[in-house]
C-alpha cells in the first residue's frame, strides 16, 4: 500500500493546467457572447432612434429627422437616416453598422430601425 498522499504530490497543480488549457475557449465564447449582446443593443438602439427620428420629422421636417436619429445613436454607429413621407404618415428608416467588440471598429452587418408618425407639419 503506498504511503497517504504520495498521489497527491502528483496532482499539485493539475487544476491550474487545466483552467490554462481552457482559458481561450472561454474568452472565445465570451467575445461571441458580447458580439451577440452589441447586435440585440443595435436592433433596440435602431428602433428608438427610428420612433424619435420620425416624431421629430413630423413636427420640423426633414432637417430635424436626420438630427434627432443623429443625437440618439452615439458617433460610434455611423447612422444614416433616411427620411420621408408616405401620405400621411412620416416614416424613417435607420441603419447602424455593428461594430465589433467595441464602437469604432466595423463587422459590416447592417441592422434597419423603422418609426413612423402621423405628419403634423403644415405645408
Amino acid at each position: 500500500m503506498p504511503p497517504r498522499g504520495r498521489g497527491r504530490v502528483r496532482d499539485a497543480g493539475q487544476v491550474a493546467i487545466e483552467f490554462v488549457g481552457m482559458l481561450p475557449l472561454i474568452l472565445l465564447l465570451v467575445a461571441a457572447v458580447w458580439e451577440c449582446v452589441l447586435i440585440g443593443y443595435a436592433f433596440s438602439l435602431a428602433g428608438n432612434a427610428a420612433d424619435e427620428a420620425a416624431r421629430a420629422g413630423a413636427v420640423k421636417g426633414a432637417g430635424a429627422c436626420e438630427a434627432a436619429a443623429k443625437r440618439h445613436v452615439g458617433g460610434a454607429w455611423e447612422a444614416k437616416a433616411d427620411c420621408g413621407t408616405s401620405g400621411d404618415l412620416y416614416t424613417v428608416t435607420v441603419t447602424l453598422n455593428v461594430p465589433v467588440f467595441v464602437p469604432g471598429l466595423n463587422t459590416g452587418l447592417k441592422i434597419e430601425g423603422h418609426g413612423g408618425s402621423p405628419n403634423e407639419r403644415e405645408e
